[in-house]
This record gives structure tokens, sequence and C-alpha cells, in this order.
């Protein structure tokens, strides 16, 4: 099983890109039919939606809710939600409930809020209880994120506090890598995506390495950061990851690690689906193909 955990889709005339485009490259393009193209190698993708009332940027709920849904076996959506609303909970509710979203996109640089802000916590609270896992978006595309919210360390009251949530730090928290790492290794629930990280092999390298030294590698999970990568060219950035130490005396990662990351079933890490819907799942693939 390949899930792609990390993959966003917008619209071209939305807030969100409009917020972007001083920052983001007017050749990425993030539209729904090249978002399939791209996540044909993968069995199943996940889809972030994103709301910021700071940055007034937004993937609006409803907007990822509609494609995945046309494409159910395929894709699964995280809503977008921004703990710095008065009606958070509330649509947290609906994002379940009415639109069938497995799961929340949260990014206090991008939201400005300390991560575990009293507020910020009944929403985790409110996850945990509804069994949807939160990827914490560490990112600083924007200059006015607030880096100093984004360190993965911020991140340990809230895996204490609520230790049956599952979390996921998406970029393996970059620039902050070794706090990811100490991260995974103290919380059962805690897991990283590499999302990002593989557009710079070196630093990859690095990071995987670490990982793997500490012995949380099995906590990594696949992530493209489509659109700005396509699964296809991640998958085979990551197989080739030890080429940056060919020749020397670094250590390599062991070819089965990498392997590991790739096939890694994060629906069933996540407790989006159990073990034994992935594998009737599969097993129905398998019988589609052969028909």
């Amino acid at each position: 099983m390949i899930v792609d955990c990390h993959t966003q889709v917008w619209d071209a005339g939305g807030t969100f890109l409009r917020a972007t485009a001083p920052y983001v490259s007017p050749t990425v393009h993030a539209d729904a039919s090249r978002h399939l193209e791209a996540v044909d190698p993968v069995d199943r993708a996940i889809v972030l939606a994103f709301k910021s009332r700071y940055l007034d940027a937004e993937i609006p709920n409803e907007f990822v809710a509609e494609y995945v849904q046309k494409y159910s076996a395929k894709l699964i959506g995280f809503a977008g939600i921004d703990p710095t609303e008065r009606d958070a909970l509330e649509e947290l509710r609906i994002a379940q409930e009415d639109l069938r979203l497995k799961g929340v996109t949260i990014s206090p640089p991008m939201q400005n809020f300390h991560p575990s802000d009293t507020q910020a916590m009944r929403v985790y609270e409110e996850c945990q209880r509804r069994n949807m896992p939160i990827l914490f978006a560490q990112n600083h595309w924007n200059p006015a994120s607030k880096g100093e919210f984004g360190r993965p360390m911020l991140l340990d009251e809230i895996a204490r506090e609520l230790p049956e949530l599952r979390v996921v730090i998406a970029h393996m928290g970059y620039p902050w890598i070794d706090e990811t790492i100490v991260m995974l290794g103290k919380h059962r629930h805690v897991y990283a995506d590499i999302s990002g990280l593989l557009r710079q092999p070196w630093k990859a390298y690095n990071a995987l390495l670490a990982a793997h030294e500490y012995g949380v590698i099995d906590k990594l999970l696949f992530g493209s950061d489509f659109p700005f990568r396509s699964p296809a060219a991640c998958i085979e950035a990551l197989y080739s990851i030890n080429q940056v130490s060919a020749g020397t005396n670094l250590q390599t990662i062991p070819r089965e690690h990498l392997r590991g990351i790739v096939e890694r079933d994060a629906l069933v890490l996540l407790g989006i689906e159990s073990p034994t819907t992935a594998s009737r799942k599969i097993r129905r693939g398998i019988l589609d193909d052969d028909e």
C-alpha cells in the first residue's frame, strides 16, 4: 500500500492562490486533473484543505470534500481548521459529519497561535474524541508566518496531554528536524512526513540517516508535497538517496527502510482505516486488475 499523505489541490481563483501568489511560482499548477494524473502511481492520496484567518488564505473544506468524494476509492480529505476562530469546533463537526473528511490540517505558524493555546487544545481534544488525526503544517513560505510557533517541540505538551491523538509533523519539521526525531521517539502516536525534503538530496539524506540511527525511521510517512513535486519523482528520489554518499565512507540507509517509508500504510497508522479494511481494499484492487 503506497499512501501519499501530503497533497493539495486548489482553485485558481481562490483566496489561497491570491495569498500565495507573491511566494509561489506561477508555474505551479494545482488543478484537479493534474492532481489525479500525478497520484496515479500511488494507491491512496490525502488531500489537505487549509484555512488561515491571519493570512486570509483558504482551500475550502467544501472544495476538497467535493473533489475527494468523486474519487473516494483513491482520495481522502483532511479539513482545514483554524483554531483561532470562534466556530472552529462547529467547523470540525461539519467537516466530519457532513463533509466526511477524515483528518485535520493545522498550521500554528500560518494561523498565528502558540500550538498549546487553550482554544487550540479544545480543538485537539475534539479531534482525539472524533478519531481525526492532525497534520501540523510547519510551513514558512509567507514572510508573515510566525516561525517561533513552528518548532516541533512545542507539540510535546499536546502529545503528553492527548496520548491517543494521532499527529503528523509535516516536512519532518524542517528546519528543526532533530526536534522532530526526538518527538517521534518519545510519543507513540506522533509521526512525520517527508514531504518537501526530497528536493534537497543532502538535507534529505541527513534527515533520514538521523531517523535511522535514532531508531525512528519506521515513524516516517511518505508525502510528495504535490503540486510542488509529483509522487513518482519523490519515490525515485527516495530510492536514490544513497547516491549522495557514493564513493565515500558515509553510512548508507538500508534499502528496506526506504521501501518501508514508501509502502507504509499511513491510513492504518493514523486510525483512518483498520488493517482489515485496508487489506480488503487492496484485495479488491487486485481482483479489479485481474478482471
